[in-house]
């Protein structure tokens, strides 16, 4: 609270934004921007693939004919093409804006530490991951206190009270075990891991006593027929359960048995099939269309669209030309990025990559533009700076330009 006080006198936080959330949606290794949201259709066969794009209920704003869903609520959703990104496969380059070697704090544990690790009972920042645990959630010099919690189901069955124990009772143990466990100041350690754990500690037992938070990570609290519609993606249901519930940062990876075959890097696979491009996206794109649709809908329908921003990237396009075995490579200069909510512009289009989808023509956003703008929509200030390990002040990026046509 000391902390939250703190950065708030110092501007970091605008009280106006508190209610803002995030979700941001990892398509872990590198999904093909030019055929899902970048189609060429009037390049040479070796650049414009097999698929076809469709008109949407968005003048100018086409997507590939196996996303139908995605056509009926373009106006819903802006799409950046021409994002440049880094060729490495990194879930950090997508949650900091920075290549690996830099170990930055991921986004956020950022807000994690201007807003304090927990918020109205609920944690500040969430991670549900997904099968490749693409997600570092690393929080760098920022300490141990500021990862994401990241449920699990054993671990979420036993947060909860004993029948035994009351309310009351629970508090009184919990004033004891602080009396107890109280340090100097000196036995402190520089990364903060001490703390961090009081940190961790503090948010379980927040968890133990409030049924509201049990209670938000629950997909079986949702009618059968919304479970079903979200498919095998239901940690999007949960992601938005958590938002709603009053979470501002969500993150997670699709990719694995959540969208299968396999994860979104399709060069070709060792059988040559399965994770041949267009092969894979065949078996994809129809359970993502379908379970971004649900949640964008899902959205809207709570009146949730103005203080939820959704976020969904990968983190790098791929060739425009195809390979010699059917599949596309690594292609860092473009990729796409779906925002949709949050207030933004929505039902557009930005970023021309010219005839061949290989490189922005007209804009020069990268990753680290993507985060300015899920700052901006959640109050943060992008002047703000926080000390690394070695007391000098870091702002929390270089570029910080939020993506205009968007705000």
């Amino acid at each position: 609270m000391v902390d939250m006080l703190r950065w708030r006198a110092m501007g970091a936080v605008d009280d106006r934004q508190r209610a803002k959330s995030v979700i941001v949606v990892f398509l872990a290794g590198g999904p093909s921007h030019i055929d899902m949201y970048d189609l060429k259709p009037d390049a040479p066969a070796e650049i414009r693939g097999e698929f076809q794009p469709i008109e949407t209920n968005v003048p100018g704003l086409r997507v590939c004919e196996l996303m139908p869903r995605h056509a009926t609520i373009a106006d819903k959703f802006s799409v950046v093409n021409g994002v440049e990104m880094l060729d490495t496969h990194s879930a950090w380059v997508v949650m900091t804006g920075f290549g690996e070697r830099e170990k930055r704090p991921v986004f956020g544990s950022y807000i994690s530490r201007i807003r304090g690790s927990s918020v109205g009972g609920m944690p500040t920042y969430v991670s549900l991951r997904g099968e490749n645990g693409a997600d570092p959630g690393e929080p760098a010099w920022l300490g141990a206190a500021h990862r994401p919690f990241t449920p699990s189901g054993e671990g979420m069955s036993s947060l909860q009270l004993s029948r035994e124990i009351s309310t009351d009772r629970f508090d009184e143990r919990r004033g004891l075990l602080r009396d107890m466990d109280r340090l100097p100041p000196n036995a402190q350690d520089q990364l903060g891991n001490v703390a961090g754990f009081d940190g961790f500690r503090d948010q379980a037992l927040e968890i133990i006593r409030s049924p509201k938070t049990r209670t938000a990570f629950d997909i079986s609290q949702e009618p059968k027929a919304l479970q079903d519609a979200y498919g095998p993606a239901k940690r999007l249901l949960q992601a938005r359960r958590l938002v709603e519930a009053g979470v501002p940062v969500v993150t997670l990876s699709m990719a694995g048995t959540i969208c299968p075959p396999g994860d979104w890097d399709t060069h070709a696979g060792t059988d040559q099939k399965s994770q041949t491009n267009f092969y894979a996206l065949r078996q994809k794109l129809p359970i993502y269309d379908k379970a971004i649709h649900t949640l964008i809908t899902d959205l809207h329908d709570r009146g949730l669209d103005k203080d939820v921003l959704l976020v969904v990237h990968g983190e790098f396009g791929r060739t425009p030309k195809i390979n010699k075995f059917g599949g596309r490579d690594h292609w860092a200069p473009a990729s796409s990025v779906l925002f949709s909510g949050g207030g933004l512009q929505m039902g557009q289009v930005v970023g021309d990559t010219g005839p061949r989808a290989e490189r922005a023509v007209d804009t020069n956003y990268s990753g680290q533009n993507i985060l300015a703008t899920i700052y901006r929509h959640l109050g943060i200030d992008l002047e703000t700076k926080l000390n690394d390990l070695s007391g000098r002040p870091r702002y929390l990026l270089d570029d910080t330009r939020p993506i205009r046509e968007l705000i």
